[in-house]
């Protein structure tokens, strides 16, 4: 039996007057690769600073077996990692001006060399690369002991879980098998859901109305009439009486078992955003902006040169690039910001038309913290109330948690305020720097949604493959300080990569049959003692067969 090296019993944990965890037990055992799974402010970041030691519960207790280390999802990482992992990530030294790729990577390595037989990890893919992503995957993968994983990466879930914690209302509900397992039994557990609340909702409107009509049956009764003989009156009035009291006793029946009736809440669904958001302001040029670079540097490094493209309008654009390239330096010059040591030689052209809208890095410099997080959703928007609380509920805050002031709420809570902010403005383009980080997977696919149906024009810098693919219609990449600009998605790019790719592969293979050719003639007409030339012959028509095959695309 696997060795059990993490065990939770009865803990509790509250801020306030808000209960964030009761957590009645949890084993996790070697071997195990565990998709810790819940919705923003559901106390999964609690929870891992718990298990690891690093915050105390209010009550119960936390028993560890096994050494223990921790990724967290921020923050600057002090310590080096071992060089051997700090090259394997490409982890520099730690210096001022990191990037947040380059802080992640610092963080992932050196949390795996401290070896622990049981890693925690919050949201390791922040700011990395597909690059990045990849060594992470590998490294996890091949990596013995086990793991509890925060993130958002649905191919990252997919690749390395095999057992899901979801944390909902303070509780952890488990769902052996992998996250596709786990979406599927979260999909069928909502199907009946949807089908008890029919039935009991069937079952209280029959019973309603049966108890309607014994009601007016019972009103209807008539009284004696007045020129009845006092015995047929009395005889009457007691026939009518009993009948009554029949009626209302079987109406009470009908009512107690109504009350009875075991209550059957309705599966949360998400409200549907039927208006289509940044259309409010329509741009009918072509274009929205224009970008035209000489030269953009960072710190006496060259980032771009000799760069140029056109946002056209109404297009979603993936602006990509390794750790470290210049994305957010770009973004930030098309904004006009350019930070110390930062120089930009170029022109940007904005339609006049254009309304621009910024998500940064760091979106909590744009909330009113002492402000409701409905208040700062409207802060510059002309929609009405219920348009933001719909969007708001889209992304998943919704009922009394729109009337919190924005101090009290998590960080994950925030970027959806500072999103719906954005969405909500009378903008109509958006320029936005990983809008997913912090984010949980159920607002991730919300996002998605809602940006692939946003009517004005988007340029938006993510690592999150699945969500690039889901609403980019374009890519925006760099490579080796150009920029390279591809009309489709990113799965078309991909493809044509792959194509070239394999053209290249093929000429290389026929450059390298030609020349064995060469050299198979030139022994063929001066041959050496020990050479046959059947043998040489043979040898020559096999290599030209498939030379043939190549270049007719075998």
């Amino acid at each position: 039996m696997p060795k059990l090296l993490l065990e939770v019993n009865h803990i509790t944990k509250s801020f306030g007057d808000q209960a964030v965890l009761d957590i009645q037990g949890l084993r996790v055992y070697d071997g195990e690769r565990v998709a810790l799974i819940g919705e923003n402010g559901a106390g999964k970041s609690t929870l891992l600073s718990i298990l690891s030691g690093e915050l105390m519960p209010d009550s119960g207790q936390v028993r560890r077996y096994a050494p223990l280390s921790i990724i967290h999802q921020s923050g600057e990482e002090r310590l080096d990692a071992g060089r051997q992992l700090a090259a394997r990530f490409r982890a520099p030294e730690l210096r001022d001006g990191l990037s947040g790729g380059e802080q992640t990577r610092r963080r992932i390595a050196a949390a795996l060399s401290s070896d622990a037989t049981l890693l925690l990890a919050d949201e390791p893919t922040t700011d990395l690369d597909a690059d990045g992503v990849e060594r992470l995957r590998r490294a996890l993968s091949q990596r013995s002991g086990a793991l509890i994983l925060v993130s958002h990466d649905r191919a990252l879930l997919n690749a390395l879980c095999n057992r899901v914690l979801h944390l909902e209302g303070g509780h952890l509900t488990d769902f052996p098998g992998g996250y596709e397992a786990y979406r599927r039994e979260l999909a069928q557990r909502r199907e009946h859901q949807q089908f008890e609340y029919d039935q009991y909702r069937a079952e209280k409107a029959r019973l309603k109305a049966m108890a309607q009509k014994k009601a007016e049956w019972a009103a209807s009764v008539k009284k004696a009439p007045k020129r009845m003989g006092n015995s047929e009156a009395r005889l009457h009035t007691r026939e009518s009486t009993n009948a009554v009291l029949k009626q209302s006793a079987a109406r009470r029946t009908v009512l107690d078992r109504m009350e009875r009736l075991e209550v059957k809440q309705r599966p949360r669904d998400l409200p549907d955003i039927r208006m289509v958001l940044g259309v409010s302001h329509s741009i009918a040029a072509k274009t929205a902006l224009s970008l035209q670079c000489k030269a953009l540097s960072a710190g006496g490094r060259t980032l771009l040169s000799g760069a140029a493209f056109d946002l056209p309008t109404g297009s979603r654009t993936a602006l990509m690039g390794e750790n470290g390239s210049g994305k957010t330096t770009l973004l930030r010059a098309l904004r006009g910001e350019c930070a110390p040591g930062v120089r930009f030689e170029g022109s940007v052209r904005l339609n006049p038309a254009a309304r621009l809208g910024f998500f940064d890095q760091d979106h909590a410099r744009a909330l009113r913290f002492d402000d409701t997080a409905l208040e700062n959703a409207l802060a510059e928007s002309s929609l009405a109330e219920s348009v933001a609380r719909t969007v708001l509920a889209r992304l998943g805050l919704r009922g009394d948690s729109v009337f919190k002031p924005v101090r009290v709420l998590s960080g994950g809570e925030r970027t959806k305020i500072a999103l719906a902010r954005l969405l909500l403005s009378d903008v109509n383009l958006l320029l936005m720097d990983e809008p997913t980080n912090h984010l949980d997977l159920f607002t991730l696919q919300a996002l998605e949604e809602l940006l692939s149906g946003y009517g004005g024009t988007l340029l938006f810098v993510s690592h999150d493959r699945d969500f690039v693919s889901s609403v980019a219609t374009r890519v925006l990449a760099f490579e080796g300080g150009r920029l390279r600009a591809f009309e489709g998605t990113l799965a078309q790019m991909n493809a044509e990569d792959s194509r070239d790719r394999s053209a290249e592969a093929r000429q290389l293979e026929i450059s390298t049959l030609q020349m064995r050719m060469a050299a198979l003639a030139a022994r063929m007409s001066a041959p050496k003692k020990g050479d046959s030339p059947d043998r040489l012959n043979a040898e020559y028509a096999e290599l030209a067969e498939r030379l043939r095959a190549l270049k007719n695309g075998g």
